[in-house]
């Protein structure tokens, strides 16, 4: 991989000091975003107590820390509250791009107006986390059926040059149909079209997920782990 790659060793702490800092708390040099934006938090790559105090400070006691694929581990008086294995997968940087999906009518660009279906939509499909105010985060797109969503994806972490995809997902009565794949191949077009590369992350387990994504063009970078921390 390009040593470009290296600011997505630590994405959430890149996307809040650059493309997302007006979606960002600080305090000292512990950072997350606004409520209801994400619970994704960060320190520096190598946190002292200080920076764990200002983590606790910023998020109040008994406050939830998605440390997302930050390996620096907290304090032992931090409640473990969920630890999951993943994976880092780029687009490779090859410059023939990205396959141009056809012209889709049906690829919606979703606003605020279409939360409260994202929110179902996510209720009945686990993506992953996902907030009334997610969708700040980036672009997402959608596919209506009916006028009901029954599937999108979207853009989230922001680090400088690249652009994660997340949020895919599918209502159960609509797989099968290639929904995911268009939405994805959408979306690295329009990322690279702006001159970024896009990249996402996947649970291990999601093996369905990871060989639709192999079959799209993106390779594995590296293996992550998630955590998530309650504040004393």
């Amino acid at each position: 991989m390009t040593s470009d790659a290296a600011v997505l060793d630590h994405p959430v702490a890149q996307s809040l000091l650059g493309q997302h800092a007006e979606l960002a708390r600080r305090c000292g040099q512990a950072v997350t975003y606004l409520p209801g934006v994400a619970t994704f938090c960060a320190v520096p790559a190598e946190p002292d107590a200080t920076d764990w105090a200002d983590l606790a400070r910023l998020l109040g006691s008994g406050g939830f820390a998605d440390m997302f694929s930050s390996p620096a581990l907290p304090p032992s008086d931090w409640e473990p509250v969920f630890e999951l294995e993943g994976r880092q997968m780029l687009w490779p940087g090859r410059q023939a791009g990205a396959p141009r999906p056809a012209a889709d009518a049906a690829l919606l660009e979703l606003g605020p107006e279409d939360v409260p279906d994202m929110l179902d939509l996510v209720a009945r499909a686990a993506p992953g986390p996902f907030w009334p105010r997610t969708c700040e985060l980036g672009t997402y797109l959608g596919i209506r059926v009916r006028g009901r969503l029954v599937a999108m994806a979207g853009e989230r972490l922001r680090p400088p040059g690249w652009t994660e995809i997340s949020a895919v997902c599918t209502a159960p009565e609509a797989r099968g149909q290639g929904h995911a794949a268009r939405l994805v191949l959408a979306l690295v077009e329009r990322i690279l079209a702006r001159g970024e590369r896009p990249f996402l992350h996947v649970a291990e387990a999601n093996t369905g997920a990871i060989a639709l994504y192999e079959r799209l063009g993106f390779e594995s970078r590296k293996s992550v782990t998630f955590r998530g921390f309650r504040t004393p």
